[in-house]
């Protein structure tokens, strides 16, 4: 990741800016961004996109290996783009310019240029939504929380502890920016990979709307393995190869599999295409026609066949860290005193110095209290 005072640097056609930068204005220049989401949030600026992309190399990088990065780049903007349609766009056949321009978040100056009573396609009318609609900073409805309540409660709960709002309530994790993140487990796990510290963002949320990182949480999204499904890189750019556990639960490469990442767990599977994933193909389509991609009549677009990616998984990659549970003799009791890599995820991680150490002292050492009293014990 490139340090936020570099990132901060970055404008459009400086001379300095990072070489995925520079390829991505190639491709997306600024009149294209204005023409792509006319009806954006403001908040949603072409300068916090490019710093987004900054701050993580990987997406939009160069190869080495003879792949075309600027196609492969397209292709991945191609993707992005389809995924914020369905995250954050209004969504609304009938929406025109001139509506648009009287609402003051998204009255932006494009929209004064276009033709003022003709309906804005709806691939079109992403990023109208920075915070999800309903929600407002400091709610504290119980939405989006797996916060700790004492026994019973996710290891994930302890590591990613939810904040409180002025009055004392738990604030909610709703989804923020242009991939919607939600839930204090990934606003921890952003926040520790930017920063180094889970709090900072389960603290101040509202940063993931307010700041550039409005597009830098959709993009480290987008290259983050999240074991044992790979980055959305990988499928674009063909590092994910099925392999035998993969293609046995019907996973190809496609913009399907990315459907299958960002949100699986409710659109795919069932035999039948959901709307939101017809959606997002739809849009899918109309970026990639926009951006020169071409789009195989082999490529699997939807996603109502697939099964998920599995343990096995040719992008399952030991990059967690869990208790050993082995015995070693040389130790009190034949106690290990050791965590293991394992390829399903832990709040703990070989990505985030510090980690290892972190696991061994909670595993084997840790006591975590709720109301006062010890609700879990690994002294003993």
């Amino acid at each position: 990741m490139l340090p936020d005072t570099e990132v901060e640097a970055v404008v459009p056609g400086r001379a300095a800016n990072p070489d995925n930068v520079k390829r991505v204005e190639r491709v997306l220049g600024e009149a294209k961004f204005d023409s792509f989401f006319p009806v954006r949030n403001i908040g949603y600026t072409y300068v916090n996109f490019l710093r987004g992309v900054a701050k993580f190399p990987a997406y939009c990088d160069n190869y080495g290996d003879g792949r075309d990065a600027d196609a492969i780049c397209r292709k991945l903007l191609a993707t992005s783009f389809a995924h914020f349609v369905q995250e954050t766009g209004a969504n609304w056949p009938a929406l025109t310019p001139a509506t648009a321009r009287s609402y003051p978040a998204q009255n932006n100056p494009v929209l004064a240029t276009m033709p003022q009573n003709e309906a804005i396609p709806t691939y079109k009318q992403a990023l109208w939504y920075l915070r999800e609609n309903g929600y407002v900073e400091g709610s504290a409805v119980g939405a989006y929380q797996d916060c700790f309540r004492g026994t019973g409660s996710s290891i994930f709960s302890v590591f990613y502890p939810c904040s409180q709002n002025a009055s004392g309530q738990t604030i909610d994790y709703f989804g923020r920016g242009s991939k919607q993140l939600s839930w204090n487990y990934n606003y921890g796990a952003f926040s520790k990979s930017l920063y180094g510290d889970v709090n900072v963002l389960l603290d101040n949320p509202g940063r993931v709307a307010d700041t550039w990182l409005n597009f830098a949480s959709a993009i480290w999204f987008a290259v983050y393995p999240q074991s044992p499904k790979p980055p959305m890189t990988w499928v674009v750019d063909g590092t994910w190869v099925p392999n035998a556990v993969d293609q046995a639960n019907n996973m190809s490469p496609g913009f399907g599999a990315t459907v299958h990442i960002i949100n699986g767990g409710i659109e795919c599977g069932g035999g039948t295409e959901k709307s939101q994933v017809l959606n997002r193909i739809a849009a899918y389509k109309e970026f990639a026609r926009e951006l020169a991609v071409p789009v195989p009549a082999s490529e699997v677009l939807g996603c109502a066949s697939m099964k998920g990616f599995q343990p096995g998984s040719a992008a399952a990659t030991k990059a967690y860290l869990d208790k050993n549970w082995g015995y070693n003799g040389s130790n009190p009791g034949g106690v290990s005193w050791a965590c293991q890599l394992v390829d399903y995820q832990m709040p703990f991680s070989l990505a985030n110095p510090g980690d290892y150490k972190q696991c061994v002292d909670y595993m084997f050492r840790g006591q975590v209290k709720y109301n006062g009293q010890i609700v879990i014990d690994n002294t003993k």
